[in-house]
């Protein structure tokens, strides 16, 4: 029976992940839909898209899928793609800040699902702006620290309008001006630095040092919330010492 269970912890592993791989497929395939309906199906004048495009494609989906979804975007197929965004505030265990974005073509279900996942994991929803004016909208690049390094980075990118080059997991976060985006991954490029991701995202203005426990509770409200095929981005205030960082891997 040993044998047994481990092949059905296993395989229950193996489904969440696939689940989770095909819902990250979905909400990268929205991501594409929407910036070409913005902007146009030609990348060479649509640097979202472009954004979009490689995100897409460094997650593994297929060439056909981004392909299509191109074409949707644009109105190419005769589809209509009709999504509305829609911001959600609230706060984790602890009081943990949290924006929650959603992209979605149902705006009570988009609600209903992201009341739930909270109320039922620790969660309270809060009234629009008691937790947006924590958060300013930035550009974030993403830099892989394999065959790059810190000196190197900021050299390329300060000029360009960098504001920060901060460590990152397994690199450098660049902070710009969202404007700017665009400059400072042109300049990344043309000095032969390769990118992992361009995004304009929501940034804590301060963040909150946690504990490990609570850290657990966050990760796994954020998880539920990310269940959701409405929810696109879910950003919150936490930091991590090192030390909490290093109690959370031996979990795993």
């Amino acid at each position: 029976m040993a044998g047994h269970s481990k092949w059905a912890t296993t395989k229950h592993k193996k489904a969440v992940l696939d689940s989770r791989r095909a819902k990250s497929f979905a909400k990268l395939i929205k991501n594409i839909e929407v910036a070409a309906k913005m902007g146009g199906a030609d990348l060479a004048g649509n640097p979202t898209l472009v954004d979009a495009v490689q995100k897409a494609k460094k997650t593994s989906v297929p060439n056909d899928n981004i392909d299509r979804a191109i074409k949707r975007g644009a109105g190419l197929t005769g589809e209509s793609i009709e999504y509305t965004t829609i911001m959600y505030e609230g706060y984790g265990p602890n009081g943990v800040a949290l924006l929650i974005e959603c992209l979605t073509d149902n705006k009570n279900r988009a609600a209903a699902e992201v009341r739930t996942a909270m109320t039922r994991n620790g969660g309270t929803m809060a009234d629009p702006g008691s937790v947006a004016y924590n958060f300013h909208r930035k550009g974030v690049i993403v830099v892989s620290a394999e065959h790059t390094n810190e000196d190197d980075v900021m050299m390329a990118v300060l000029e360009a309008g960098a504001e920060e080059v901060e460590p990152h997991a397994s690199g450098f976060e660049i902070i710009t001006d969202p404007s700017d985006m665009v400059k400072v991954r042109t300049a990344l490029q043309e000095a032969g630095i390769d990118y992992e991701s361009a995004d304009a995202e929501f940034v804590p203005t301060l963040k909150v040092e946690i504990d490990a426990a609570t850290a657990r509770k966050i990760f796994h409200l954020i998880d539920v919330l990310e269940d959701s095929d409405d929810v696109q981005n879910v950003y919150s205030n936490f930091d991590l010492t090192a030390e909490v960082q290093a109690e959370l891997e031996s979990d795993a």
